[in-house]
């Protein structure tokens, strides 16, 4: 790995300190690690790209954050301002550790979509997206977002199970959701029917 790495994260990490991003940025690093070894890509791209790639909420304000995702949150617009400004950060701070500029670019511009392009541009955007979605299925995201979205986590979890075949780009993606679901399963069990109102659409 390029020594640069812990550089890049302990300059994102000021950045980090919303919304749980420094765990959802950890576990998405390490499911990124998994994928560059199944699916190839270049993880000079892909590596830094996952560490920036959420900087950008420290640029919304705190309580518009679950007005643009989670079951209530569909403002497109308070979405785009993270993935624009954290761009921009991303290239301010590449830049200042002399990474090399062509590589800049293609993270600046995973970044810049990671959540609203829906067609990856790339094996390595690819990458970037799957390892990101990874996190909702790991043992501190269903933790973590069934509280603070007010779901049951084994309603959350049934409703996860079913977006894995729209959501995920790659094979290794893909069957890395399953056996993430399946370890949630066997811990919360399925839902209960009286409670199943609090599942998301």
């Amino acid at each position: 790995m390029e020594k640069r790495y812990p550089e890049i994260f302990d300059l994102a990490k000021q950045y980090l300190d919303t919304r749980d991003n420094e765990i959802h940025t950890r576990i998405a690093f390490s499911f990124a690690l998994k994928l560059l070894s199944a699916e190839g890509g270049d993880e000079r791209v892909v590596l830094p790209a996952i560490m920036l790639h959420d900087i950008g909420w420290k640029f919304v304000p705190e309580d518009q954050h679950l007005k643009a995702f989670g079951p209530h949150g569909n403002d497109k617009s308070i979405n785009r301002i993270h993935e624009v400004e954290g761009s921009k950060k991303a290239r301010e701070i590449l830049d200042s550790l002399g990474y090399d500029p062509r590589l800049i670019e293609e993270i600046a511009e995973i970044i810049l979509g990671h959540d609203s392009r829906h067609q990856p541009l790339s094996l390595n955007d690819a990458i970037v997206k799957d390892s990101d979605k990874l996190w909702r299925f790991s043992k501190e995201a269903l933790e973590l977002d069934p509280a603070r979205f007010g779901i049951p986590p084994a309603v959350h979890a049934e409703w996860l199970k079913h977006q894995i075949d729209k959501w995920f780009l790659t094979e290794t993606g893909g069957r890395l959701a399953r056996e993430e679901q399946r370890q949630r399963a066997l811990f919360y069990g399925p839902p209960k029917k009286d409670r199943t109102e609090g599942r998301r659409g």
